[in-house]
This record gives structure tokens, sequence and C-alpha cells, in this order.
């Protein structure tokens, strides 16, 4: 018998109504994918010509595939596109470590601990050859040791890539969405275009210095001033991130760049020769073997910081004269930095582990981080009570 015309047309709304909200759920998903593409890539998917530029040559923004911008995205995970983070302090420092962990996990990776060293526990045997333990200072040693550590851990776990940092570091809380922009870069430079690398840094580098205290471009060195422009070209390449928001103004990070060059929000991605302090650095495991070769089997002559920044400025000066050691690394460096040591609200002295400072008993009342916008340790409150972020200069 056949159903009656109002039947029928119940019928078909309904099925009509099954239908309608699965069109729309498919619908927002698809949109907020497509949102979440963009607004992660938005920055990065003009390709410009390189330019010239004080002797070197400066790339524009790589155009990534579908393919290359999700490869990207790995910079978001755990590990920071790294395959560990690994930070160095005293066990006794649990006030760093408290502060490190929350700020870690609020900005959503995940740390693992080398315990830093005492001079005092270094017996004299294991001094490094060309170091004389009555001519230095402070904890020289107990730094390099922790470092050391740091590096073997590297190479005893067969680890692929680890970013070092250590205890008192600091960072903007836009962390990620920079190391999106870096990463484009250092591929840039790199010249590596593959779809799936082992890194999405790319897989050329060895030394990638995210923290340091300032650091010139290699061309600008003394020893590389003078040497043609074909020779300066591949050492003097730079890419561009235009209108970064998360650069502070220039009167508040390093001087060694002629910033004035540069409009203002820019930041660079670079090779590095002469990076001071190490704050925060990444190695590779063929680099973590070497230099643990060259930093301690083979003996040491200046601080761990100076001693690292020497073996990127010896292949650098390789590099500019067609010459290699058999021992070169490629680093890598981001301008102005993007972490940077706290000075933590509270006694001075408390400050370093490295050297001794404020003897007089003097107090911080306010913390500060330089060269860090929207310092992540001073947004501590902030972010656990949902306020708006702050924003230090």
């Amino acid at each position: 018998m056949k159903a009656p015309a109002w039947l029928s047309g119940i019928r078909l709304r309904l099925r009509l109504l099954a239908v309608v909200p699965v069109v729309i759920i498919t619908y927002i998903v698809t949109f907020v994918a497509i949102d979440e593409f963009f607004f992660a890539s938005n920055r990065t998917s003009v390709k410009t010509v390189p330019v010239e530029r004080g002797g070197g040559t400066e790339y524009g923004r790589l155009e990534p595939t579908n393919a290359m911008e999700l490869d990207f995205g790995r910079v978001a995970n755990k590990t920071l596109g790294f395959e560990k983070v690994i930070a160095i302090g005293l066990p006794e420092r649990s006030d760093k470590r408290d502060a490190l962990e929350l700020m870690a996990s609020l900005t959503g990776f995940d740390i693992e601990w080398v315990d830093g060293v005492k001079p005092s526990n270094i017996p004299s045997k294991a001094v490094p050859y060309g170091i004389d333990p009555a001519a230095i200072r402070d904890n020289f040693l107990g730094s390099w040791r922790g470092h050391m550590n740091a590096i073997r851990q590297v190479v005893e776990q067969e680890i692929g890539s680890a970013l070092i940092i250590e205890d008192d570091m600091d960072w903007d809380i836009h962390l990620k969405s920079q190391l999106h922009d870096i990463s484009h870069g250092t591929r840039h430079i790199l010249h590596d275009s593959s779809t799936l690398p082992h890194s999405p840094y790319g897989d050329g580098w060895d030394v990638l210095w995210l923290g340091h205290c300032g650091e010139p471009f290699p061309e600008t060195l003394q020893e590389n001033a003078g040497l043609p422009l074909d020779d300066r070209a591949e050492m003097s390449a730079k890419y561009i991130i235009h209108d970064d928001e998360t650069v502070p103004s220039y009167s508040q990070v390093s001087k060694l760049v002629d910033w004035s060059q540069y409009p203002p929000r820019t930041r660079i991605v670079h090779t590095s020769a002469a990076p001071i302090c190490t704050f925060a650095y990444a190695v590779s495991q063929s680099r973590a073997r070497k230099i643990l070769w060259g930093l301690s089997v083979d003996g040491l002559h200046m601080a761990f910081d100076n001693s690292l920044a020497q073996l990127c400025r010896d292949a650098v000066y390789g590099l500019g004269r067609n010459q290699s050691s058999g021992l070169d690394v490629k680093c890598l460096s981001v301008n102005p930095t993007i972490m940077f040591h706290h000075k933590a609200k509270g006694p001075v002295s408390a400050g370093s582990d490295i050297q001794d400072v404020g003897g007089d008993g003097s107090v911080r009342d306010k913390g500060v981080t330089e060269s860090i916008r929207w310092s992540t340790r001073l947004n501590l409150r902030n972010i656990l009570t949902g306020k708006e972020l702050e924003s230090q200069f």
C-alpha cells in the first residue's frame, strides 16, 4: 500500500536532518584545518628574490609545499623538533628546577635533566690537557664538565639531536611560533628542500645556537672582512624574518649587530661563527662526538662557551678559504637571540652558579630577562590566572 504524501514528506525531512549535521561538522572541521594551516604558514608563504646587503646574501622566505608545512609543524612537539631537550643544573638548585619545569610545562615541552658539577668534585687527574686549575677562577671547570656530561649523554644514548639549555633560561611565550619561522630559515640556508628530513630544521646543521649573549655576523669578523665577496658569500647567507612581533626594540638587544640596517621587528637566521655564552644550543649526534673529542679528550684551552664558539669560527674561517680540517662544524644561529638567562627577584648572589656576584648582599626586587619581549618566566602568574600577557618592553 502506498504511503500518503504527507508521510513521505516527513520521511524525506528526517533523512535531510540526518545528513545536515554531518555536512555541517565536515564543513567546520575542514574550515578549522584550513585556518590552522594558513595561520601557521602565512608568514612564510611568500617567495622573494635574494638581495645583496653588506656583502652578504639575504634570502627571502621559502614557499613550502603542504608536506613541508606539515613537517615544519614538528617544532611544536614535546621536544621542540629535537629528539630531546636537556637542561643542565646543580641538583641542589631546586628553585631553578621548579621554575624551569613550570615554564616548560606551560609552553608545552618536556625536559630531561643532567646534573651540573662543582669544580671541587672534579679530581685533578680529570682536568683536561691545556688547563691550569690554579690559574682559573669561578666555576670555569664545573660549567665545562656539566656541558660535557650533557654532550656525552647525547653520544652515549645515540640521540639524533638535542637542545641543551642552562637552568636559568627564559624564553618568549610564543617560542613554538618563533621556532616555526626559524626552521624555515635553517633549511633555506642549508638548501634543504626535502619534505621529510630527519630534523624539521634540516639535516645539514651541527650546532644550532638559540640562546646567546650576542653575536656579530661572520663576514664582519676581522679575519673575514677583507675576503673577496665570492669567498664571503656562503658565510654571509641570511634568512630574514620580517615583522616578528616578538622582537623587542633594538635598544633591548645585543649591539654586536648594526640593527640600523634593518627595519624594526626583524629577526635573522644566519651562519654562526662568534656567539657569546651557551645559554641554549642544539647539537647533532655526529658533531656531539667531535665536540666531546675536541673539548675534552683532546684538551681544553678556554671556557666552554668560548671553546664551542671557536669550533664554529674555525669552520667559517676554512669555509671562506675553501679549506677543511675534517672536524668542521656547521653552526647556525638566530639574531636577536630567542633565549636568555633570567635574573630572578631575590638575592643577587643567587643569580649565578658560575660567577660570584652580589657579594654585597644586594636584593633584586623584580626579575628581568634581556632580549625577551613576552617573558614566560615573568608571565607565569598571568598564564596561570588567565590574564593578558605582559610585554617587558
